[in-house]
């Protein structure tokens, strides 16, 4: 779950993590007190789930509360277009008004799962304020990391590595080094599948603090975070995904024209790269897990339709714990119930597949049964096309 700069600032303050001093706002009036309060010499601040705001017109400076007011007026409710938002852009509901600083320099600080290890990395770079990626790919040297050891967290030496590596003065290392240590130490607790400090400010007199945060929730740790759930923010996600999360469908927007509808992500995955290889392009993410019933995949079919970019849908099911005739007779009712129109192919293999099968021609619908998953590509690429 992704939550707003703001929300993840005020996480690593409990933590103690320094932040500037700043609120949230979501009126002209509301964010116009803010900027008063705070003397007018502020930022002004989209919030927004997605990167490069400040490149979108999203992150403005102000000297003055008029300059403030402008920039207030300007950013609350546009559009805001970045390469993470694709074009259509996101709305700006909400702004954060926070203190200006003196800036010396911008470094990176960051804490993912490093898949290769099956630990924790800390990473840190003097690179800060750029797309990490970017320098990844362009001078990954730039990257330093340390691994953190389960219940172990960043240790100081690490921290001190990292600080020193990066080029923090030595004046500021000390505060450096601690609040790397609570930033690892946020991220576990909290359970958290991504933390990132960019830029962490070193100013002008020579303190350090989290200038901007992001911070990613592990969904499946969330019924340890009660206290988590009203962060969630519903505008800014699909609203086909937060449709699929409540039949407990995992489900992810694509842009092409061919939706899918598998079981077991790893399959899923396979299916979407195999339409590619096919020459088509995948609408969708679609996982209903092992056991799904009638209803979800009922529920699936009427959210795989619901995009009007969808032409056809291949249906990729490997019966173990949901047999094929159990999902045969579900994807029947649900096409009869939903009046579908386009074309369905199905792919299924395992427990009672045979019968599955005969459930899908008898039915009088419009079903294409294909043998092996490079067929069932094949003709629903076809299907999409027209063909």
């Amino acid at each position: 779950m992704k939550i707003h700069e703001y929300q993840a600032k005020t996480i690593l303050s409990q933590y103690g993590v320094p932040v500037p001093k700043g609120r949230v706002a979501f009126t002209v009036e509301e964010a116009e007190s803010a900027a008063k309060e705070l003397g007018g010499f502020v930022v002004v601040k989209a919030q927004i789930h997605a990167g490069g705001r400040g490149k979108g017109g999203g992150v403005k400076v102000a000297r003055t509360l008029e300059d403030a007011g402008r920039h207030i007026r300007a950013i609350l409710g546009m559009q805001l277009v970045t390469h993470q938002t694709g074009p259509s852009g996101q709305k700006v509901q909400r702004l954060l008004i926070e203190e200006a600083l003196p800036i010396e320099k911008e470094f990176y600080l960051g804490i993912t799962l490093d898949r290769a290890t099956g630990r924790n990395v800390f990473m840190a770079s003097s690179e800060g304020g750029m797309d990490i990626e970017e320098v990844a790919a362009r001078t990954p040297e730039k990257i330093l990391k340390e691994t953190l050891e389960p219940g172990l967290g960043l240790s100081a030496y690490q921290a001190r590595k990292l600080a020193f590596g990066i080029g923090i003065p030595a004046a500021s290392v000390n505060g450096a080094v601690k609040a790397m240590q609570l930033l690892a130490k946020a991220y576990e607790e909290i359970d958290a599948s991504l933390a990132e400090i960019n830029p962490f400010l070193l100013t002008k007199d020579g303190r350090t603090l989290a200038l901007d945060a992001k911070i990613n929730l592990d969904d499946n740790a969330m019924f340890r975070h009660k206290e988590f759930i009203d962060l969630r923010d519903l505008a800014e996600e699909d609203p086909l995904e937060v449709e699929a999360s409540k039949f407990s469908l995992n489900y992810i927007k694509l842009d092409g024209n061919i939706a899918c509808m598998v079981n077991g992500a790893g399959l899923a995955m396979a299916t979407m790269d195999i339409i590619k290889y096919a020459g088509g392009e995948p609408a969708n993410f679609l996982d209903v897990g092992g056991g799904a019933s009638e209803e979800q995949i009922r529920n699936a079919f009427r959210i795989l339709l619901s995009d009007d970019a969808v032409k056809a849908v291949l249906i990729n099911i490997f019966g173990g714990i949901l047999r094929c005739d159990i999902l045969a007779a579900g994807v029947v009712n649900a096409a009869r119930e939903l009046h579908v129109a386009v074309p369905i192919v199905v792919r299924m293999e395992g427990t009672n597949v045979q019968e599955g099968k005969r459930i899908l021609k008898e039915s009088g619908l419009n079903f294409t049964v294909a043998d092996g998953m490079k067929d069932a590509a094949e003709k629903a690429v076809a299907a999409a096309n027209g063909k």
